[in-house]
């Protein structure tokens, strides 16, 4: 099972955000999409998601085209997004959030005692767990993540890496640099400049081109 986009084109107003992004993510396994802020990399995401349209090109799921899917159909079907921002309901309890998709609040232990807590008061970091537990919970088959571990203390960070890497699906996620707790995996990199892709590549690959 695989999901890519084929020659993606992205406009934003009078703005291209992706000139003809071609990209493909397998499963299970994990794909890293690095670049900097304006680089495109969330945009992806979100095209894959069918949150924003494409203006060209298509979105490429299971070998159907996808690209005049609506976002709520992909989520159906098993595709789920946690996104930079916003992706906790803030007036509800951390265990109101969890329990709208059975998540189990111990896949971080630091959540068990802020259950009763608004999500809305938590630190960023905290927010994401959150966030990420009711990924982690719904069995889906396709996994897009922007930025998973931000505002993370190290060690919560690092067991968001091993828990996406364990998944059985297709995990994609936005970074601005390569987590070293992927490094020695075997990821798929994608780096993109200006809404466009320029490195293909494993994780190690990457690394050594960095160095």
């Amino acid at each position: 099972m695989v999901i890519s986009l084929r020659h993606a084109r992205v406009r934003y107003g009078p703005l291209e955000a992706l000139h003809g992004v071609t990209l493909t993510a397998p499963a299970p396994g994990l794909t890293v999409l690095l670049g900097r802020n304006g680089s495109g990399r969330t945009t992806v995401l979100r095209a894959l998601a069918g949150a924003v349209p494409l203006a060209g090109g298509a979105v490429v799921w299971d070998g159907a085209d996808v690209t005049r899917m609506p976002a709520f159909e992909r989520a159906r079907r098993g595709l789920c997004l946690v996104p930079e921002r916003r992706a906790v309901f803030a007036s509800l309890t951390v265990r109101e959030n969890l329990e709208l998709s059975g998540a189990d609040p111990d896949l971080y232990p630091p959540l068990v005692p802020l259950l009763a807590r608004r999500a809305g008061t938590l630190s960023g970091g905290e927010q994401r767990m959150v966030a990420l537990c009711r990924a982690l919970s719904a069995h889906a088959r396709v996994v897009l993540a922007d930025e998973p571990a931000q505002g993370m203390a190290p060690a919560a960070a690092s067991r968001t890496y091993a828990l996406l890497a364990s998944l059985d699906a297709c995990v994609v996620l936005a970074e601005q640099r390569l987590p070293p707790a992927l490094r020695a995996r075997r990821a798929l990199v994608y780096e993109l400049r200006r809404g466009a892709v320029v490195f293909a590549g494993e994780a190690g690959e990457w690394a050594r081109r960095a160095r």
